[in-house]
Formats: C-alpha cells, structure tokens, sequence
C-alpha cells in the first residue's frame, strides 16, 4: 500500500485532464467515454450484482495458480470476502462498462474472470460482442458461470486453467479488446503480452489493470510503454490503456480521473 500511495502521489504530479491531451483520438475518448457522466441504466445491474456477491457467504475453494501451471495454494474463502478483497471497485467496473461501450469490441479475451465484475460489465456494454473469461481457479470460474446463465448473458464463455494453457484455447484469430488481470508481477504480464501480440491487429486494445500495484508491474507497464508494437497509451493509475494504431505517432497520456 505504501508503493502504491507514493505511485499515486508522483502520478497526480504528472497527471492531466483533457485540457492537456493534443491527440483528437485521445482527447474524443477522454471527452467522451472516461468522463462520461451519464447514468447508463446498466449501471443499476452492475451495482445490484456487486450487492450480492457482498452479501454471499458460500464457501469456495480457491485454487492460486502461480507462473505456468504450478498451483501454489489452495484455501477456501467466502464470496463475499473474495468481493470485497479482489473485485473491482463499483467506480473501475463503471469505468470498463463505458471503455467497452466507446469501443464496442467484436472479440473480448478477459485474462482473470475472478467473480465475474468486469466480465458482466463488457457483457451489458457490447452485448453482440463474444467473450471468453480466463480463470485459473476451477470453483471461482463455475460460480461466476452459473451467474452468467441467471444473468442471461450467453456470449460469454468461461474457461478455467492456467493462462499459459487456456490463451490458445478460444477459436479467435484476432481480439479486439483484452482485458488483462491476473498475474501483477513483470516477468507473467511481458510474457503473456508477447503470446497475445500475434492476435492484435491495429486497432486492438489493451487494458492492463493495477499497473501500480508494485514495482515489478511499474516496471511491466514501463516496459509495453517502450514497445516497439505499441503506439499510444492512457494511463489511468488503476489501470493502463494500449493501442496499437499506426496511424498515431508514440505519444504516452496520464489522466486524472
């Protein structure tokens, strides 16, 4: 938590709103979908779903996997602990709801289904959208499922396995958004940025999340920065936005939200 204060504190120094964004891409998504203040009805579902997962007492077993397929522990905890601790923030979920919504992705890869927040929220945002959610832990995977069927949300598809063993798995030749939350750390983040890179075309998206939840994923975040792949990044602090549009010179975007 102390990185992360001292990273925000650096960030809002070098932060900016759109007053400072000379790039007519940038400058109509910040405008128009990070400061979007409208109140989307959809807003009301993910608000009710996020109620009910904190209110959920059932018991699952969690299964922690580390880099490649090791498991690294197994112990069980409440859904609701699990909501409180590792879900998105009703504000962030909100944030992805409108990014997908802007954008309106054909393919949707989300690396880290946990509960199913976010995934629900790309979900309502594109619905003609198809999206597969990875999850390493069997049990987490199966319940965010089963709320995907009461939800009706029948374009998502879940998988659960290590990352390394499931990014291969979906039948998409190209994404068009990837939403990547699982592994914080340098070495898992590169190396899964790398296997996606021969599926992203020009106009991909990627959003990192948690981008300063150590120095390990600073540095992860510096270094797809400085890739020679990547064009234009939005950094949000939370999380971290890359585009791939040739079309634009390199330029890098810390906004304040």
């Amino acid at each position: 938590m102390l990185y992360q204060g001292l990273a925000y504190i650096k960030f809002l120094a070098a932060s900016k709103n759109q007053h400072g964004v000379h790039s007519p891409f940038v400058f109509d998504l910040v405008i128009n979908c990070i400061y979007d203040k409208r109140p989307y009805p959809d807003y009301e579902k993910l608000r009710d779903f996020r109620e009910q997962l904190l209110s959920d007492s059932t018991v699952l077993e969690i299964e922690d996997l580390g880099s490649g397929s090791k498991t690294r522990s197994t112990s069980p905890a409440t859904v609701k602990s699990i909501a409180k601790s590792a879900g998105s923030r009703l504000s962030q979920t909100k944030l992805l709801y409108r990014i997908c919504r802007y954008f309106q992705p054909q393919t949707i890869l989300e690396m880290g289904t946990s509960l199913g927040l976010g995934t629900q929220a790309f979900a309502l945002a594109a619905p003609h959208s198809q999206i597969y959610t990875l999850e390493g832990s069997p049990a987490v995977s199966k319940y965010a499922s089963d709320w995907f069927m009461d939800m009706t949300l029948n374009h998502i598809i879940a998988i659960h396995g290590s990352f390394e063993n499931t990014l291969s798995l979906p039948p998409v030749n190209h994404w068009d958004m990837v939403f990547m939350d699982g592994h914080h750390n340098y070495e898992a983040t590169i190396c899964y940025f790398e296997m996606l890179l021969p599926n992203l075309h020009n106009d991909s998206m990627v959003i990192l999340d948690d981008i300063y939840w150590s120095a390990s994923m600073e540095r992860a975040w510096r270094h797809i920065k400085n890739h020679e792949k990547v064009t234009v990044t939005v950094d949000l602090f939370h999380k971290g936005i890359v585009f791939f549009r040739k079309e634009q010179r390199k330029e890098h975007f810390k906004i304040r939200l």
